[in-house]
C-alpha cells in the first residue's frame, strides 16, 4: 500500500515501507507522428522498463490526416529529467519520425499584457491567486497606466511600456528582453490592443496566446458590439489562439460562445462579450500550461 505524505507540483514523497519515503518526480510526454502500428506499446514500455508510472494517458487518431497524437502524464524515479528523458526516447522517436516534448510539472511562468480593458487580467490574477491557473503569472506589461493598481493589489510587478509608431521597434525588444530576464515560458494577450510585429510574432511562436473579441471569424474594426447589436446576432462569442503574423489568424485554443437575444443593446452584449472572453482565455492557458494542447500545423489538438 502507498501512501502520500506529500504533495506539489513538481513531485510528490510516498512511503511504501514504514520509514522509507521515495520521492517521485511527475512528467508529462506529448508526441506527433503518422499513424502506425506499435506506437503505444513503445512509449508504454520506455517507461515500464524505467520504473514510471503512467497517471494519465490520452491519445487522439486523425484519420484524415493520418496521424496520432498522445499526451501521456507520468511518474517515478527524481533522478530523471526531462533532458535525460528526451535523450534516451531519441531512437524511439527517430525509429516513428516523431516531434515530441518532455515536461515535468513545473508551473510555467506567465507575462500577461493588457491595455485598457481589465477584465481578463482580473479574471487571470483570481484563478492564479485560487491555484486553478495551472501557471504563475510573474509580470504585468500595459501600454497604459490604467490597470496599475491591479497588479500592485495583487503583489505582482507593473511595467509600463507606451507604444507609438516611432517606437514601437523599441517597445517590442524591451518586450523580449523582459521575456529573457524573467524566465517567462508564456505570454498572454489578454486584450493587449496593439498589433505585434511579425518578427515578434515569430520570436514568441507557440508561446503566445490571445484573446479575440469574436466567435471567428467575426466583426473587425472598431466597435464590434455595436457592429454585433447592428446585425442581430444570436451568439456572442470570444476565440482564444495562438499568435502568429496573420492577424487572428493562429491556432484556436479555446472557443466560448453564450446565447443573446434582440433585447440585448450594445452595453449588455459587451458585458456578455467579456464574460466569453475571460472564460474561454482562462481556459487556454490552463490547458497551454497543463501541456494539453497539441500544435497540428494550423490546427491544434486538445487533450481537456
Amino acid at each position: 500500500m502507498t501512501l502520500v505524505a506529500t504533495d506539489s507540483s513538481t513531485s510528490t514523497l510516498t512511503q511504501t515501507d514504514p520509514g522509507v519515503k521515495v520521492q517521485t518526480q511527475k512528467f508529462v510526454l506529448t508526441l506527433s507522428c503518422v499513424e502506425r502500428a506499435g506506437i503505444v506499446q513503445a512509449v508504454t514500455t520506455f517507461l515500464f522498463e524505467r520504473g514510471f508510472n503512467i497517471d494519465e494517458h490520452q491519445q487522439f487518431d486523425d484519420g484524415l490526416r493520418e496521424t496520432l497524437h498522445l499526451r501521456t502524464a507520468f511518474s517515478g524515479s527524481p533522478e530523471y529529467t526531462p533532458e535525460r528523458l528526451q535523450e534516451e526516447f531519441s531512437a524511439i522517436a527517430d525509429r516513428f519520425e516523431m516531434k515530441f516534448s518532455f515536461h515535468d510539472q513545473t508551473k510555467q511562468r506567465i507575462l500577461v499584457m493588457v491595455s485598457k480593458f481589465g477584465h481578463c487580467l482580473n479574471d487571470l490574477i483570481f484563478r492564479w491567486r485560487g491555484g486553478s491557473l495551472g501557471g504563475d503569472i510573474v509580470l504585468v506589461v500595459s501600454n497604459h497606466e490604467t490597470h496599475r493598481a491591479m497588479a500592485d493589489a495583487a503583489g505582482l510587478p507593473f511595467i509600463y511600456l507606451p507604444v507609438t509608431p516611432e517606437t514601437k521597434a523599441e517597445a517590442e525588444q524591451r518586450l523580449l528582453d523582459l521575456v529573457d530576464e524573467h524566465n517567462i515560458d508564456l505570454v498572454v494577450l489578454a486584450r493587449y490592443m496593439q498589433v505585434l510585429s511579425d518578427d515578434l510574432c515569430r520570436s514568441l511562436e507557440g508561446r503566445a496566446i490571445n484573446i479575440h473579441h469574436s466567435f471567428l471569424p467575426g466583426f473587425k474594426g472598431a466597435r464590434p458590439y455595436h457592429q454585433a447589436y447592428d446585425r442581430g446576432v444570436k451568439l456572442v462569442g470570444a476565440t482564444a489562439h495562438y499568435v502568429t503574423a496573420e492577424l487572428d489568424e493562429g491556432p484556436i485554443i479555446e472557443q466560448e460562445v453564450i446565447r443573446v437575444d434582440h433585447s440585448y443593446g450594445p452595453t449588455a452584449l459587451s458585458t456578455v462579450g467579456q464574460d466569453a472572453e475571460a472564460l474561454a482565455l482562462s481556459r487556454a492557458v490552463r490547458w497551454h500550461c497543463e501541456h494539453r494542447v497539441l500544435l497540428d500545423q494550423t490546427s491544434t489538438v486538445v487533450f481537456r
